[in-house]
């Protein structure tokens, strides 16, 4: 089995931290390809980030289903260009976001994400909403810019573990959901450290993929993920033409 892994931001140590999550938790005989966008912001913090991320990701996405991939996760929590990607490709993509809050409702009722930065934690209420977690879902910003997640000499694991604990002493949350793909090499301590289920988005989606491919499900291209309608695109956007991009 073949499995995509794309990080739509451009910093290549953060795709090998997702990757390395991703092999960890792969079945025998899944084959993880990661590969970084050529194109686009160096992390995604707020929609204007997510936006210009979107056009790199769809390149990648689309040239490892011509290359063979049988299943895509976009690796970034905000599920960046999800929808966009889905109605693309014929074989199954997974979002960070939604595969982790799967995971969770099957073992806890109350549920806390913690991210990164403020300005990110309305766009995942809006996804936790959209997925129909609303009511069982808090989500918490640790006030951590992606990157720092890099630097030993940051803060930013301290920042992210007093969240964590408020999560624990006043959401009075059950599994935590780390919300960023650069947290997933935390997951193992942070279980260890605060006894409740931690919840990293790359596995997560990692085994969901699996299930899917196994199970010989694609997406739907009646409705909503029904392929784009071949027509022009213009100027600089001439190789995302649905006739270009999916040929």
């Amino acid at each position: 089995m073949k499995i995509l892994l794309v990080n739509p931001n451009t910093t290549a140590s953060m795709t090998a931290t997702a990757a390395h999550a991703a092999r960890l938790v792969a079945a025998h005989g899944t084959d993880v390809v990661a590969v970084t966008s050529s194109m686009g912001p160096v992390s995604i913090e707020g929609y204007y980030d997510e936006a210009f991320a979107v056009p790199g990701l769809l390149l990648e996405i689309a040239a490892g289903e011509k290359a063979g991939a049988q299943a895509a996760i976009i690796a970034c929590f905000d599920d960046t260009g999800l929808d966009a990607a889905r109605a693309m490709a014929n074989i199954p993509v997974i979002g960070l976001c939604e595969a982790a809050l799967c995971a969770a409702s099957f073992i806890a009722q109350r549920i806390t994400i913690v991210t990164t930065m403020e300005r990110s934690r309305l766009p995942l209420e809006r996804l936790v909403y959209r997925y129909g977690m609303s009511g069982r879902t808090k989500v918490r910003a640790a006030d951590i810019p992606v990157l720092s997640l890099e630097d030993p000499s940051s803060n930013a694991r301290a920042r992210l573990c007093q969240q964590m604990e408020l999560a624990l002493r006043e959401d009075r949350a059950e599994a935590i959901v780390l919300g960023c793909a650069g947290m997933a090499d935390l997951t193992a301590d942070l279980r260890k450290e605060f006894g409740v289920p931690v919840i990293d988005g790359v596995a997560a989606a990692v085994k969901q993929a699996e299930c899917l491919v196994a199970l010989g499900l694609t997406t739907s291209k009646v409705g909503a993920y029904a392929s784009p309608i071949h027509k022009p695109y213009l100027g600089a956007l001439t190789p995302f033409s649905p006739e270009v991009i999916m040929a």
